[in-house]
């Protein structure tokens, strides 16, 4: 376990990240994880036997319950003489910046620039010039194709074909949320410089995919709740909790939308939250806030974010999130 890349399970930009660190760094393991896993899968690696020279966590947002952690079992790794790199385009405060580097850690961060982007434009050096593809993909999927970076990497490509792949690698990614096997697959193939069209099994794994969107939008629509600021419903289909969030927010005329399902396993609501290009407040930092006084977690960006409520706490944060919005 000498050099070892955790990054964000749920979507293109987390993947393409790993991609571009297991190429730039030719890492020799890969651990996926979605955000309430993230502390419990650096638990393992800090406690692993096996001697770690480099350690990349990216695309992998923190709140306010999990963030001091997360510096101190970084800070545990560096000291024990790892290089240690924090990849992210989340909102995070200043105060946790500075407790990260003060723990020895390599700080990569903008809000201007998806992961993916930041990882290509840093280490373009140590990667081939198929890379580009793959900071693309995680723009265009991550809606940040038109910053500053994104802005001059994107246009590269012909626009059709990288919307194919860059949809096709989502809905396989979305689709393959409980095989984490396949997700590092995703990784493995991809870091041969293939497209995801060359993924064995991938186009007919985003096909079905589509078929359950389809299928999924009348009983979305009937299940939306409208308030004053937001529209909310709970995630029944078997899509990703961003994809019917996409739906509610669409169909609603809300400045912001959510979508809810619990997991049994940690007795809480998982919730995923859009805002429209009228929204105008920053979504991340207030569902951060939220979260953390309902004594659960959460943040993201301005207009897309997350967290998980504790069970009974659920109406509570649908009340408060409309009312903080207005």
């Amino acid at each position: 376990m000498s050099s070892v890349c955790i990054s964000h399970k749920e979507d293109a930009d987390g993947l393409c990240s790993a991609t571009l660190i297991k190429v730039a760094f030719d890492v020799s393991k890969v651990i996926l994880v979605d955000y309430a896993s993230l502390i419990s899968k650096l638990e393992k690696v800090a406690a692993s036997d096996g001697k770690i020279e480099q350690l990349f966590i990216c695309d992998l947002g923190l709140s306010k319950k999990n963030e001091q952690k997360f510096v101190e079992l970084l800070g545990n790794i560096a000291s024990s003489g790892a290089e240690v790199t924090y990849i992210d385009h989340h909102d995070i405060s200043k105060e946790i910046m500075q407790a990260l580097k003060k723990a020895g850690v390599t700080l990569i961060h903008t809000i201007e620039e998806c992961t993916s982007m930041q990882v290509y434009a840093k280490y373009r050096k140590k990667l081939p010039e198929h890379a580009a593809f793959f900071a693309a993909m995680g723009a265009l999927t991550d809606y940040m194709e038109n910053k500053p970076v994104a802005s001059t990497i994107v246009p590269r490509f012909d626009r059709q074909f990288l919307m194919l792949e860059s949809t096709v690698l989502s809905y396989m990614i979305s689709a393959s949320q409980h095989d984490d096997d396949f997700l590092v697959k995703i990784v493995d193939t991809l870091a041969k410089m293939k497209y995801p069209h060359d993924i064995k099994g991938g186009f007919e794994t985003a096909e079905k995919y589509a078929k359950k969107v389809a299928n999924a939008v009348e009983s979305i629509q009937e299940s939306v709740v409208k308030l004053d600021n937001i529209a909310h419903a709970p995630s029944t289909v078997e899509l990703s909790s961003s994809m019917v969030v996409n739906f509610v927010l669409g169909s609603s005329g809300k400045p912001a939308a959510m979508v809810y399902k619990f997991k049994d396993d940690i007795k809480s609501y998982v919730v995923s939250i859009r805002g429209s290009a009228g929204c105008k407040v920053h979504l991340g930092r207030l569902t951060n806030e939220i979260a953390s006084e309902l004594g659960g977690s959460g943040g993201g960006h301005d207009r897309a974010c997350g967290a998980v409520i504790p069970k009974d706490k659920l109406e509570e944060f649908i009340k408060t999130l409309d009312s903080r919005i207005a």
